[in-house]
């Protein structure tokens, strides 16, 4: 897994969204700087209180002129279950081949009740409104990546 780093251009990308709606990065760049967070699975615990911090302090992160975006390996029907159970106000994209996840080099070997397997590893990238990475964060609990985000947005 080679991760990239803040400096490096961010790959391009269009994903569909959970009504299946494509959503290119270059699109989103548009409004402002973009916080793309990989996680592994909707409704899963972690991800949900990732995803619900996320959404309480989305006005926050809009003061900052970031946009949020989640991307995962769920098909957009089961974005779309998790987006309204949790009424969620940002956008979840669907990468079920994960290559945009291997772009980013977030997708790799995971160690888990000493199973190992290939999935998304979580980690977020804030990209600058010129395509270069900005910050990663990559060492957060779910229920403070919002604020490892918005700290790093003070600085």
């Amino acid at each position: 897994m080679n991760t990239l780093k803040a400096g490096d251009k961010a790959p391009e990308f269009k994903l569909p969204d959970a009504n299946e709606e494509q959503v290119a990065l270059t699109d989103l760049l548009k409004e402002g700087k973009v916080l793309v967070y990989f996680y592994p699975k909707a409704m899963t615990p972690g991800c949900t209180v990732q995803a619900q911090q996320l959404r309480d302090h989305q006005q926050e992160l809009a003061r900052h002129n970031v946009v949020t975006i989640g991307i995962s390996p769920d098909a957009p029907k089961r974005l779309a279950k998790f987006t309204e159970r949790d009424e969620l106000n940002f956008t979840l994209l669907s990468d079920e081949d994960h290559s945009v996840a291997e772009a980013f080099g977030v997708w790799g070997l995971k160690k888990f009740m000493g199973r190992e397997y290939d999935g998304i590893h979580r980690i977020s990238f804030l990209i600058d409104q010129d395509g270069t990475i900005g910050k990663v964060f990559d060492k957060f609990k779910t229920k403070d990546h919002h604020q490892v985000v918005l700290d790093a947005l003070e600085d």
